[in-house]
Order: C-alpha cells, then sequence, then structure tokens
C-alpha cells in the first residue's frame, strides 16, 4: 500500500519549492499592467510564499527547531545543487550534445552574484520568519494563528525582498540616492505582492495544521 508520512511530505514539498526556485525563479512574467506600468514577477512567486507557509504549519506543531532543521536542510540542497552545476557545466561536452552546450550552460549557469544573493536573503528571511512566528506566540498564545503567521510573513518576506533585490541589482558605478530610488521601485510592489500571496494562502495554515495534527495524534496514539 502506497503510504507517506505526511511530514515527509511537507519536508519534499518544501525542498522541491526552494530547488525549483532557483533553478526556475530567474524567469519573470508581466503580472500586472496599470497604465504605462508593469509589474513582473518571478515565476518563484508562486513557490516562495508556500514555502513560509510550511514553516508556520511546523512551528505549530513540531516547535521552532524542527522548522529550523528543515530550512537547513533546505539550504543544504541548495549548495549541493548549485556545486553540482558547477561540475556539470565545467564538463567537456560529447560530441552529440555539442551542440547544445551553450545553451544548456546558459540555462544552468546562472550570474554568480543573483545565485548568493538569492541564497542569502531565503536563508535570513526563513530563519526570521521562524523566530517572529515563535515569539508573537510565545506572548499570544495559541490563538490568532491568522496574525502571527502574516505578521512574521511580512515581515520575513520584506526583509528577503530587500536583501535580494539590494545584493543582486545595487550597481557600486551609480550614486547612493540613484540606488534607493532604483531598488525602492523593485522593493516596494514585489513586496506587497509577496504580503497579498501570503493572506491568500492564510487559510492553508489553519488545513496545514488541522491535517498535519491528525498525525500526530495517531503517532501518539500507536505509542500508547
Amino acid at each position: 500500500m502506497f503510504k507517506v508520512h505526511k511530514m515527509d511530505l511537507l519536508v519534499g514539498i518544501y525542498i522541491f519549492g526552494i530547488i525549483v526556485s532557483e533553478l526556475m525563479g530567474a524567469k519573470t512574467f508581466p503580472l500586472i499592467t496599470l497604465g504605462t506600468y508593469t509589474l513582473n514577477a518571478s515565476v518563484a512567486i508562486f513557490l516562495i510564499p508556500l514555502l513560509f507557509t510550511i514553516n508556520d504549519v511546523v512551528i505549530e506543531v513540531y516547535g521552532a527547531e524542527r522548522a529550523r532543521s528543515i530550512v537547513r536542510t533546505g539550504l543544504t540542497m541548495i549548495v549541493l545543487l548549485m556545486l553540482f552545476i558547477l561540475l556539470s557545466i565545467s564538463l567537456p561536452p560529447s560530441g552529440r550534445f555539442m551542440e547544445s552546450e551553450a545553451a544548456y550552460d546558459s540555462v544552468f549557469g546562472k550570474s554568480l552574484r543573483i545565485t548568493i544573493a538569492s541564497l542569502t536573503a531565503f536563508a535570513v528571511a526563513d530563519f526570521l520568519d521562524i523566530a517572529i512566528f515563535s515569539k508573537i506566540r510565545k506572548r499570544m498564545g495559541k490563538s490568532k494563528l491568522w496574525l502571527r503567521n502574516n505578521a512574521s510573513n511580512f515581515i520575513a518576506q520584506f526583509i528577503d525582498t530587500t536583501l535580494f533585490m539590494t545584493l543582486a541589482f545595487y550597481s557600486l558605478d551609480r550614486g547612493f540616492d540613484d540606488n534607493v530610488s532604483f531598488l525602492f521601485s523593485l522593493i516596494l510592489p514585489y513586496w506587497l505582492l509577496k504580503c497579498s500571496m501570503s493572506v491568500i494562502e492564510t487559510p492553508l495554515v489553519y488545513l496545514g495544521v488541522r491535517w498535519l495534527k491528525k498525525d500526530v495524534k495517531k503517532q501518539k496514539v500507536i505509542v500508547n
């Protein structure tokens, strides 16, 4: 019989989300057009809020340390992925794949600066999300899950967006004011978009906690 432990499934989805975001997040698409302004979003926008949602579900059921362990595992997978990509693109292609080598290197050999910016921002934001969620839970108890979910996500995703945009796009050959103006035009709309996604996914947090707690109760019954 095909059976998957719920926690294993969540970890699998989490790893899937960060790896796919890393591999495919460089593609952007037009999301909203307001007059002459078009807000473009990375395809990773569909996954990043989900990763924060998984964090909050795990904290609520298993505690902050378990959530941190998942984040560390995910970051380790990204580092291993980057190392393997570097190895892959450094090896010479066989004759059959000579013509496609340039495209292969172009797809997988992303800018090192973008990769480092993405990894750094994600790591800081994820651990911050866990810390904020946990502190709010200690002060307010188990009530108002929606509040600690969205409050932690709003703050953490602002840091995530600000760090990534700054590390990836800050130009050393331009003035500070020019950089701030440009970065703010990227950070604000993208952060607001992430916040809206967090609000939309709030019901998933409640469903996820209820779903995961059922598995925990079953385990306790089996142990007893």
